[in-house]
């Protein structure tokens, strides 16, 4: 029922090897964010290799690893970063390759992603678009373009023919009582 230690002790898994660039990226978003108070307003641009998370106000644009924009906050620019969750306001475009827009955000911009999650309540306006690499300078799109359909009279389906047989009056005969 009970065991000592000493019986249990499992082998610990080795450890994975890792180039210089991943430590150095799992160091970089392990630690705090920066972080915007309610009561700061920030005029220009803001941009951190770590995470940033922003209540107050900015006028102008955000670039960083990762973004958290509080249910107060607002941003009038465009923000740039890995992973975005939105609460409070943005006024500008968004380009991210993991963007969430919750249920109290209010977003008016076009929205280019890799992937993408809104809550209900969310309030979004704007364009929003797959990008198989969102952060890249063109961020080159998935969607296809194609060309416009001729102006023309929409064409009508044929109305599917019944070749079921329909039942005549005298199979349904009347049940009489007592019979």
């Amino acid at each position: 029922m009970f065991s000592s230690k000493s019986k249990d002790t499992a082998a610990a898994p080795a450890p994975v090897a890792q180039s210089p660039a991943q430590q150095q990226k799992r160091t970089m978003r392990s630690s705090a964010p920066s972080i915007i108070s309610a009561d700061l307003v920030v005029h220009g641009t803001l941009s951190s290799s770590g995470d940033i998370q922003i209540d107050g106000k900015v006028e102008g644009n955000v670039n960083s690893a990762g973004l958290v924009i509080g249910d107060k906050a607002f941003i009038q620019g465009d923000v740039m970063a890995e992973d975005v969750t939105v609460r409070g306001r943005v006024k500008g475009a968004i380009r991210a390759r993991k963007v969430l827009l919750a249920s109290t955000c209010h977003v008016e911009g076009d929205i280019l992603h890799e992937a993408f999650a809104v809550e209900t309540g969310a309030f979004f306006e704007g364009n929003c678009r797959h990008a198989d690499n969102p952060l890249a300078d063109g961020g080159r799109s998935t969607v296809v373009q194609s060309a416009p359909a001729p102006a023309a009279a929409p064409a009508q389906m044929p109305r599917p023919v019944d070749t079921a047989p329909r039942p005549s009056a005298a199979t349904f005969a009347p049940i009489k009582a007592g019979s």
